[in-house]
Parts: C-alpha cells; sequence; structure tokens
C-alpha cells in the first residue's frame, strides 16, 4: 500500500505539473488571442443570457439550470481551502494569478460550451448527452481518446466528485458539532440519493436552488468584512498586485511559487479545461452552440473573479491584521480562522456552512458527469448501477481515510485535462466559426 500511495504521489505530482499547468493555461491564451478576446467584448451579453428570458429550444434543462449544475460541482472546497493554501504557499500575491488564470480560463470554458452543444446527440431516451467523448468522436474522430477521457471522468467521479466532498462535509461537521461521521454520512447519503436518482433534471433543480443561495450568502458574509474593515482593502490589495510580481511571503520568497499555486488552484477551482461542465452544458435548450459557450464561461467568472476573491481578500486582510503571518494554518481552517477574526461570532459559521453546502451541491453535479462518461463506455443500461455506486462512495468517503483516495482523484482529474485541451485547441477553428456565425446571425436578426 505505502508503494502505491508513493506511486501516486509520483503521478499526481508530473500530471499537476508546471507542463500541466501551462498546457491549460496556454489554451486559454490561444483561444483568447484566436477569438479576438471575445470573454471580455462579450460578457455583457453573456450575463444577459444567464438571467434573461429566452425562448424554448431543443435541450432537457435550461441555460441558467445548465449553469447551476456546472456551477455546483465547480463552486467547492477549492473556493475555501484552495485559495488558503494558495495563499499560504505562494503568498498574498498568488490571488492575482488566480484572476489572470480564470481570466484566459473564460475563453476556455467558451470553447468547451460551444463544442459541447456543436457535437451534442440524443440518447436512448431522448435526452441529450453531450462533452468532450462527444467533441472527441464527433469532431476529431478519434474514439480511442474519447473513451480515455471517459475512463478518468468515470474515476475522477468517485474521488473529487464524491467520496473526498463527503469526507470534507462529515469532518467539518464533526469539528464544529462533535457528531460522529458515520452519522453525518447517512444523512449526507440520504439526502444525494433523493437527488441523484432523479437525473439530470432532478439535479438542475436543487441545482438552482442551492447554488445562487450558497453562493450569494458566502458573498455577502465576504462583502460584510470588507465594508466593515475599509481601511484594511487597499493595503490587501496593493500587497496582492505588488506580492505577485516579488514573490513575498511566497515560499522561499520565490515569485514562481506565486504563479505557480496562484494558478494551481485557481485551474483547480474554476475547472477550466478540465472537460467537466461541457458535459452540463450540452443539456441546455439553446438556439446556437456559441449562446450556450457565453453561459458556460460566465461559471468562471461567478466561481474564480467573485467567490474565490472574496476568499482572498479576506485572507489577506486577515494576514496584515496578524502583522503579516497567517500562522501555521492552512485550508479551509485559516479561512474560517479569518472569517471569524473579522467577523467575530458568525464569520467562522459562514465558512462552514459553506463548505457543507459546497460539497454538498458539488456531489450533486458530479454525479451527472460520471454517470454520462461511464455510460458512453458502457451504454445506458449502466445509469443505475452508476447511480447507486455513486451514492455509496458518498457514504464511504464520510467513513474512511482519504490520503489514498485523494491522490487517486487528483490524478484522474487532471489526466481528464489532457484529451480535452487536444480537442479545444485542434477544434478552435469550429470555435471561431461558430462565433462568427452568432455574430452574423444576429446582426441578420434570425437570431435574438
Amino acid at each position: 500500500m505505502q508503494n502505491l500511495q508513493s506511486l501516486m504521489e509520483t503521478l499526481s505530482g508530473w500530471v499537476w505539473g508546471p507542463y500541466m499547468l501551462v498546457l491549460i493555461v496556454g489554451t486559454g491564451i490561444f483561444l483568447t488571442f484566436r477569438l479576438l478576446f471575445w470573454q471580455f467584448r462579450m460578457l455583457p451579453l453573456a450575463f444577459k443570457q444567464v438571467f434573461g428570458k429566452h425562448p424554448d429550444h431543443s435541450g432537457d434543462i435550461s441555460q441558467f439550470a445548465s449553469l447551476m449544475t456546472a456551477l455546483s460541482a465547480t463552486i467547492g472546497t477549492g473556493n475555501i481551502a484552495g485559495v488558503a493554501t494558495a495563499c499560504v504557499l505562494g503568498g498574498p500575491g498568488a490571488v492575482f494569478w488566480m484572476w489572470m488564470t480564470a481570466l484566459f480560463g473564460m475563453a476556455t470554458k467558451y470553447g468547451e460550451g460551444v463544442l459541447a452543444v456543436k457535437y451534442r446527440v440524443k440518447n436512448e431516451k431522448g435526452e441529450m448527452s453531450g462533452g468532450p467523448m462527444y467533441y472527441i468522436e464527433r469532431g476529431l474522430k478519434w474514439k480511442w481518446l474519447a473513451l480515455i477521457f471517459a475512463l478518468f471522468g468515470t474515476l475522477a467521479s468517485f474521488g473529487i466528485g464524491s467520496s473526498v466532498q463527503s469526507n470534507t462535509v462529515a469532518l467539518a461537521v464533526q469539528n464544529s458539532l462533535g457528531i460522529e461521521t458515520w452519522m453525518t454520512g447517512i444523512i449526507i447519503t440520504a439526502f444525494s440519493a433523493l437527488v441523484i436518482l432523479g437525473g439530470i433534471k432532478s439535479i438542475s433543480k436543487a441545482s438552482s436552488v442551492i447554488v445562487p443561495i450558497m453562493a450569494v450568502g458566502y458573498v455577502a458574509g465576504g462583502l460584510i468584512i470588507i465594508f466593515n474593515n475599509l481601511e484594511l482593502v487597499v493595503p490587501a490589495l496593493k500587497m496582492i498586485f505588488t506580492y505577485a510580481f516579488t514573490g513575498e511571503a511566497a515560499v522561499g520568497g520565490a515569485i514562481g511559487a506565486a504563479i505557480r499555486y496562484g494558478v494551481a488552484r485557481g485551474v483547480f477551482s474554476n475547472e477550466a479545461g478540465m472537460g467537466s461542465a461541457p458535459i452540463a452544458a450540452a443539456a441546455a435548450k439553446t438556439d446556437h452552440p456559441a449562446r450556450q459557450g457565453l453561459v458556460s464561461m460566465t461559471g468562471t467568472f461567478i466561481d474564480t473573479i467573485i467567490v474565490c476573491s472574496i476568499t482572498g481578500i479576506v485572507l489577506v486582510m486577515g494576514y496584515i491584521m496578524a502583522g503579516n503571518s497567517f500562522g501555521d494554518q492552512t485550508g479551509a481552517v485559516l479561512t474560517i480562522s479569518a472569517f471569524d477574526k473579522l467577523l467575530p461570532g458568525i464569520g467562522g459559521w459562514i465558512v462552514t456552512l459553506g463548505i457543507i453546502f459546497f460539497a454538498y451541491s458539488t456531489i450533486l453535479g458530479w454525479s451527472y458527469y460520471g454517470e454520462k462518461c461511464a455510460t458512453y463506455l458502457l451504454g445506458e443500461k449502466f445509469v443505475l448501477p452508476y447511480r447507486i455506486i455513486y451514492i455509496a462512495s458518498v457514504f464511504i468517503g464520510c467513513v474512511a481515510t482519504l490520503d489514498l483516495v485523494w491522490l487517486f482523484a487528483d490524478t484522474f482529474n487532471g489526466l481528464m485535462a489532457v484529451p480535452n485541451l487536444i480537442a479545444l485547441l485542434l477544434l478552435s477553428g469550429v470555435i471561431a466559426k461558430e462565433s462568427k456565425d452568432f455574430i452574423a446571425r444576429r446582426k441578420s436578426g434570425e437570431l435574438y
């Protein structure tokens, strides 16, 4: 077992090493220039698509519901624990590099959304199926690579999607309320089963309620802290921008640490390029691939530019209050401590509740991702068996020691990105063509 753990540590380190980060961010930069900074030019229209009313089109769920489903899987413990880890290892400057990763990652998420709708198909039940495995198979004609993505996606779902998330909730509840992990396991498994067994429509309905409430609640708590401590805001922002280029307070004082951990945690949080979100995007009711691409890219903006920024700014404010020190804390514990210090009484509870709901929503969203990957591999007959196995893994996560599972989850989550990024780069011409077509048809009045 020790040898297996050492092997997985080595593999995980390679998968999430500098080459992978360069490939992920580089894809975003390439698409940004290929699409002439589309994500910046079209952001107002993108948000209008999310919250506006649209005619009914082919698909399973609304564009808003598809975004909430994607965000349910994206907004998770990375927004709380991941940002804190980045700040501790990379210094306050890591927050800046998280922002940069998100801004370029929006182009990646846009491309994923376009291809998801462009190459989606109807399954035997008349439901939409799509995602990287379909645009790799139908766009690149590389079935073998599509199967590899689906395999990695299925395996990743049992780790990063279910057991790791449920373990995070169980430990948070145990530390805050003293409730045994197995008791939390029964509750969260039951609530997960109620939603997951209903399929995408049930998951999207739950996500459309949970995600807005949890995101608004967490951001509101952070904004209260910021407005109550306005004297710390300018110094915190100045420190973020300054340390991004000096590497001060980073591991070894190196600027490379600020970049590395800021980029790595940014990617881990918003999942741009991972290939997960386009699986939900493919189910959306829309009349054009580019329209859903616009909706998809707002997910990265919301996840990192809004939610992660709240965490990062509050952490740096706490860092300044503590005499420019994070102490010996890291991860979710550090974020809880910072919120509690700057908003005594309820600050820590805001983060604790955020962890619970963020992790639970991730369980729901990833169940759909894993199901689509599994049925691509084994057929629609495997839907119910997959859901049962996935629900069981939620309980197992609550009571198991997950050091090795974390390594498996991280590794397969990273391996998912490789086939997806290859497809995004090779199909970038299709993305550009669909974007131009969307603009032309809107100008002619053919599309609203």
